[in-house]
């Protein structure tokens, strides 16, 4: 994902408008989208700030509500696979999942351990 334009260009684009000129001409002077103008423009007088919104997942999913219950079924049993997960949360909480995400809900709770084939 890229990063959002700068702040002082958000507004110089603006105030470049609102000075009387065309977006395109903003656009053209400022080297951005004729798009990115309008959405400058459009956030502005909804909002009135310039700032940029929060980019990516702000880390909520089907399984944040369930975490409590998860903790406790891999205290209960420290060998449970994510297979074993994802089984129990389609029988016990109706909730189909990949197995990814609850590798990635593990993970974030800090449960997850590798898990070494005995040298038997």
């Amino acid at each position: 994902m890229g990063k959002p334009h700068p702040l002082e260009l958000r507004e110089r684009v603006v105030a470049h408008v609102d000075a009387g000129h065309t977006h395109r001409s903003a656009a053209a002077r400022f080297a951005v989208s004729v798009k990115f103008v309008n959405d400058m423009v459009k956030l502005k007088r909804g909002t009135g700030a310039l700032s940029a919104k929060r980019q990516g997942n702000p880390g909520y999913g089907k399984l944040t509500p369930h975490a409590d219950w998860i903790r406790s079924q891999v205290g209960a049993k420290g060998d449970i696979t994510l297979d074993e997960l994802v089984g129990l949360l389609a029988r016990e909480k109706q909730i189909a999942v990949h197995r990814s995400s609850v590798g990635r809900l593990l993970q974030r709770l800090g449960l997850t351990h590798k898990k070494r084939p005995s040298s038997a």
